[in-house]
């Protein structure tokens, strides 16, 4: 096996190579990761004494022309700009090569858009994903409404309600509602600034639905028991995976609270977790036995050495974090490995989590503390797969068998 040590290095990158290669070994990549990383600041290094390039250069059309050169050499890996991350970032750390310019908002709209994040960032304290999924919403509103000029005089009610109703077509119900809400959201936002005179809100049409109108959609518990078993719990990567399965099917968590759990959530002494849910909220929960064996077996004998305090994190270096989809899509290969006829996403184990609870006896009082619901009404869902109590209500039908 090729030690990164072996790679050889000619060019202006030569003396950095020693110290990115301990780097790379600090953040536990293995030796031929290391070595890879270490091929690509190689090519670089000599395609920037070919060229005649200083490393101070090395702007992103640079970066481009290297990669072109690279894709055309025949090299079938690492051609993005993605791939040259790690370098890329360490020579900036060093400020051996520039910075990536900042982006600077290129149209009135941009300009616009960015001043309203900025709003939703600071005034009105949403979330990142809350935030980026308004921006589109507001991007493609104004640029449809107004024009990539910002001509906001045109914006009027009657043009809202027809990008609207054009804009609902194809949508669910519940999708529809949130692309009203963002589109309210900026209407009071250009209203409060200034940008608009008129308040144009009204001119959104209000979505007819119904809430509770369908089934949670569960997971049998032959099925769960076929989820748990795929996971191998003789690898590292058996025992995470197995271990965010109990959290979500046991404690009925959501994605985003099983990846946002930090090391220092789980107090062993009293056997309970917090939970970090939505709009900030902490929650103390009581630990599980099985939940805390499991968390302690990945712990113990497979989450990596890093120096992110999350306990669920990737099993490649350099070990990042994984994210709320990153959660989900665990939740996913799980099902297909175990061979379900149907992909499960996480929040499926949410709904069989509070079901199994509702069938061995518990209150929708009880199940709406631990699910951390805000309001009740949000819990009354399960009542409708509570059949044996729903029987009991069912009047016969007039002329009906009796």
């Amino acid at each position: 096996m090729t030690k990164p040590t072996d790679v050889r290095m000619t060019g202006p990158l030569t003396g950095y190579a020693r110290d990115f290669c301990d780097e790379l070994a600090a953040k536990h990549y293995t030796p031929l990761s290391a070595a890879n990383q270490l091929r690509v600041m190689a090519h670089l290094s000599r395609w920037l004494a070919g060229e005649g390039v200083d490393p101070r250069e090395l702007s992103a059309h640079q970066v481009d022309r290297f990669l072109h050169a690279r894709r055309r050499a025949g090299y079938t890996c690492w051609l993005s700009v993605r791939g040259l991350t790690p370098l890329l970032a360490y020579l900036r750390r060093l400020e051996v090569v520039p910075q990536p310019a900042s982006r600077s908002p290129s149209t009135p709209v941009d300009r616009l858009v960015d001043e309203y994040a900025a709003y939703l960032r600071h005034e009105r304290a949403l979330a990142d994903t809350s935030i980026r999924f308004r921006q589109e919403v507001a991007r493609a509103f104004l640029s449809a409404t107004t024009g990539d000029g910002l001509a906001l005089r045109r914006l009027t009610g009657q043009r809202v309600t027809q990008y609207m109703l054009g804009a609902f077509r194809g949508y669910s119900v519940g999708s529809a509602g949130l692309l009203a809400t963002g589109v309210r959201s900026l209407l009071r936002f250009l209203h409060l600034r200034g940008h608009i005179s008129a308040l144009l809100m009204g001119a959104v049409p209000k979505i007819a639905g119904w809430r509770l109108t369908s089934l949670p959609r569960v997971v049998e518990p032959e099925h769960v028991e076929r989820l748990l078993d795929h996971c191998d719990r003789r690898t590292a990567v058996g025992r995470r995976d197995y271990a965010i399965l109990l959290l979500l099917v046991r404690l009925g968590l959501r994605a985003g609270e099983v990846a946002a759990l930090r090391l220092e959530d789980i107090d062993w002494r009293l056997g309970e977790i917090v939970i970090h849910g939505k709009g900030g909220r902490e929650d103390r929960m009581p630990l599980p036995a099985d939940v805390g064996d499991a968390l302690a077996a990945y712990l113990r004998r497979g989450r990596p050495s890093c120096e992110g305090r999350t306990v669920f994190v990737g099993s490649r270096a350099p070990h990042r974090a994984l994210t709320s989809a990153a959660v989900s899509s665990r939740v996913v290969w799980a099902s297909i490995g175990a061979g379900l006829a149907q992909r499960i996403a996480a929040h499926r184990l949410r709904h069989t989590a509070a079901t199994a609870m509702l069938r061995r006896g518990s209150s929708l009082d009880d199940i709406a503390q631990v699910l951390r619901h805000r309001s009740t009404a949000t819990t009354a869902i399960y009542a409708k797969v509570d059949r044996d109590s729903l029987r009991s209500l069912a009047r016969a039908w007039p002329g009906g068998a009796p």
